[in-house]
């Protein structure tokens, strides 16, 4: 069997990192077994969806490396659905009703008032065919929904296990309006069927749905999709959602987060397995598998992934950033400055320590006395030969300082900051006659 997935967004808005999540599972799961990642736009919601999150939400999943292979829009599709709808509707799947909303709300109180599930009565299917059509002469337009089996209906999730639930306790779900636009299940069903989709995957809120689907899927004669619900992701305040734009995936571009970063750590939080940095997403997928993802909710935790942004930067090579690098900074001081890195912007930084201009450190009148031998020493050395073992060496065997005392003052005369690179690799670049210069400025010769 060919894995096929599809990552379904609704364009009413822009992604966050639940959505990024669930695609990114999607994507693992069809290119761990040489399948295929399909892309539905689910933008049957024309008074909301709008083209700026299409093109939005193609943006962050190139962004991301998580490109599909194919995509469709459900806005295209109609006439698919339609005529599925008459299918179901011949074989009286679906049933016209015509309550208000108030009047159902009405049905539900009172079956919880009288501790009955809050299902639909099918009071519609009792109604004969005159009835119907003097409400509809009336002016009253039916809604549609489908009729479920009382049988029970059971799967073995991918993740959760065996599931079980009874039809009879369930509601006939609505899968069309009065205005004759659609309700999600059905056409995600269609879809599935159409597009060949072998694993849906997708959060624990839908497991009900899934069961519901199941039946779609059998009464349009079609083979049952493998299903995987992944435990819902969860920040700080609870459950995630696109409007927190303080975790919307263009706000943490924006941050300078590394798509790596952030692929790395949707990946195994809520797994079995450890968060690593990984230098492109294909580091991922060996070792996938949905056993590994556990049931509890999985923590997005914004401090870790900073954290693991910085590690992921010190793996990447200067082909991966050099076009977003300041000017003048080459490989060579790419692989200088990269350890000391939490964001590719924070280059700038480093190339002002190699380049400068710096300002002279404000030094202890001693520090200044040996910042001026080491000038000395510094002329004297030979800089082909690692200039900065060779400048210690010889500092230490002259003035007896070592650890902090002897490496600090160094460090704050050649670059103006107390951290950094390390200097064994900083010093070559920054040069001899810009060293001695740095070393004749802090200690007040200059």
């Amino acid at each position: 069997m060919t894995v096929i997935t599809r990552f379904a967004p609704s364009p009413t808005g822009k992604l966050h990192v639940g959505n990024i999540r669930t695609a990114l599972v999607c994507w693992m799961a069809a290119r761990a077994e040489g399948g295929r990642f399909l892309l539905r736009l689910d933008d049957t919601d024309r008074a909301r969806s709008t083209e700026e999150n299409v093109v939005a939400i193609r943006r962050d999943l190139e962004w991301l490396g998580l490109v599909p292979e194919g995509e469709v829009r459900q806005s295209d599709r109609f006439a698919l659905y339609e005529a599925a709808f008459e299918t179901l509707h011949a074989a009286g799947r679906v049933y016209p009703c015509h309550e208000s909303e108030e009047e159902l709300s009405i049905k539900r109180k009172v079956a919880l008032g009288r501790g009955l599930p809050p299902i639909y009565d099918r009071a519609a299917l009792k109604l004969s065919a005159e009835e119907r059509q003097k409400l509809e002469a009336d002016g009253i337009r039916p809604h549609w929904r489908f009729r479920l089996d009382a049988a029970p209906i059971e799967w073995t999730d991918l993740i959760r296990g065996p599931q079980h639930f009874e039809g009879a306790a369930l509601s006939d779900p609505v899968v069309r309006r009065a205005d004759g636009s659609w309700l999600y299940l059905l056409p995600s069903v269609i879809d599935d069927i159409d597009m060949k989709i072998s694993h849906v995957v997708r959060g624990e809120d839908h497991v009900s749905n899934t069961a519901v689907q199941i039946q779609m899927f059998e009464a349009l004669g079609a083979n049952i999709p493998n299903f995987a619900h992944m435990a819902l992701l969860v920040g700080a305040d609870g459950k995630l959602s696109k409007r927190e734009g303080a975790i919307g995936v263009e706000a943490i571009r924006t941050d300078g987060i590394e798509p790596q970063a952030l692929l790395g750590l949707l990946a195994r939080i809520g797994t079995s397995e450890p968060v690593v940095p990984i230098a492109a997403p294909e580091d991922l997928l060996p070792g996938f598998a949905f056993p590994h993802m556990g049931r509890a909710p999985a923590r997005f935790d914004s401090t870790e992934l900073e954290q693991l942004n910085a590690k992921t930067l010190h793996l990447l090579p200067y082909a991966a950033v050099k076009d977003r690098l300041p000017g003048g900074v080459d490989e060579t001081i790419w692989l200088a400055i990269r350890p000391n890195l939490a964001t590719v912007a924070d280059a700038q930084a480093a190339l002002v320590a190699i380049e400068g201009p710096i300002t002279a450190p404000d030094l202890a009148p001693e520090d200044r006395a040996f910042c001026a031998e080491a000038a000395t020493a510094a002329a004297s050395l030979d800089w082909a030969e690692a200039p900065w073992i060779g400048l210690v060496g010889v500092l230490k065997a002259s003035t007896g300082r070592k650890g902090k005392a002897l490496f600090l003052p160094l460090r704050l005369a050649l670059t103006g900051r107390d951290h950094g690179p390390e200097m064994a690799a900083l010093l070559p670049l920054i040069g001899r006659d810009r060293a001695i210069a740095r070393l004749r400025l802090a200690a007040g010769l200059a």
